[in-house]
């Protein structure tokens, strides 16, 4: 993990080798039709409705604590009876990636020291990304532009994409085994990918990390299911 090229911002190092346990991830980013059909109703502040668009507007805590009035989208789609029961059997669950799955799987898994690409499976970001130059200024559908080698659609750009862990300032005191890094009362939260949003290319890499505050919604975030 880290800052291959030595040019990102401090919060991206030092590069370090981390083991990551098997899991499974979402080819695509949470859609809005995906998020009704678990929560019964749409985000009350979607800033661009269409079905098959990523759910941008939901706050990490919406995704994973809740509220005295709703319950998490992960622990409403985790007591679905059908999923219930496969996660019972197979001791899975689903949960938001951890940053050092998310990153692992952008770069490609296994066959990403193969390919070496700065950003969700390509060197040239209009191959796989939205940013500021080609979205027109909103979230794109997703899984239209090229996937990884692992078949990950939307890894760099179109919406950045919340992870489990708590923000770090570096990466000195980050787990090695995969897991998330926690604090206690921990409101910050690590965001990876990019979004449609920025202009900077670099914004996109896949080394690239970003921290936004977990109660705060945003039009340029969603999220993808990890499940282990």
């Amino acid at each position: 993990m880290g800052d291959e090229y030595g040019d990102l911002w401090e919060a991206c190092r030092p590069k370090h080798e981390v083991n990551v346990p098997d899991f499974e991830l979402g080819e695509i980013l949470v859609t809005q039709s995906l998020w009704r059909a678990v929560m019964g109703t749409d985000p009350s502040h979607l800033a661009f409705r269409e079905a098959n668009r990523p759910v941008e507007g939901v706050r990490w805590d919406d995704i994973v604590k809740g509220t005295k009035e709703q319950a998490a989208f992960l622990d409403q789609l985790n007591a679905i009876e059908e999923i219930k029961q496969r996660n019972t059997t197979q001791r899975k669950r689903f949960r938001l990636p951890t940053e050092a799955q998310w990153e692992y799987a952008a770069r490609g898994g296994r066959f990403g020291v193969f390919h070496k690409n700065k950003y969700g499976g390509s060197n040239h970001l209009r191959e796989v990304a939205w940013y500021r130059n080609n979205s027109h200024g909103s979230t794109v559908t997703v899984g239209r532009k090229q996937p990884n080698v692992l078949g990950l659609y939307d890894m760099s750009g179109n919406v950045d994409e919340w992870c489990s862990d708590a923000w770090s300032d570096n990466y000195k005191r980050t787990p090695r085994d995969g897991s998330a890094y926690e604090e206690k009362e921990q409101t910050r939260r690590v965001v990876r990918g990019g979004s449609w949003y920025y202009n900077v290319p670099d914004f996109c890499r896949v080394a690239l990390r970003d921290v936004y505050v977990a109660l705060i919604r945003f039009d340029v975030i969603c999220f993808r299911l990890s499940r282990y």
